[in-house]
């Protein structure tokens, strides 16, 4: 049996669920408040510690996880297929195991 041309196609990433950052809530290291400092407190006039409005108190912004490192970032994985016999597609991987 012949092996056809090799296809690919991108599916969701399942290890980030398509959202291309860590799931497990990894900050990276530029990913401190630029506005409190990381400190997730604010000196502003007569009120020496108020909680940052720009990190909500936390100290970190949410956007500055780490990049998902299944799929750098991108929240899609290429899924190569080979085409079968009668265009029938086997999914390249394991061998003995495809759509049939």
């Amino acid at each position: 049996m012949k092996k056809g041309p090799i296809k690919s196609k991108e599916i969701t990433c399942a290890f980030c669920k398509g959202k291309g950052i860590d799931p497990f809530g990894i900050p990276s290291k530029m990913s401190s408040c630029q506005v409190c400092w990381g400190k997730g407190k604010v000196a502003i006039a007569d009120i020496p510690h108020e909680t940052c409005s720009a990190c909500k108190g936390t100290g970190i912004f949410e956007h500055h996880r780490l990049p998902c490192s299944v799929c750098k970032g991108k929240g899609m994985v290429p899924k190569d297929r080979r085409e079968g016999p009668k265009g029938m597609d086997i999914e390249t991987g394991l061998p003995g195991i495809g759509n049939y």
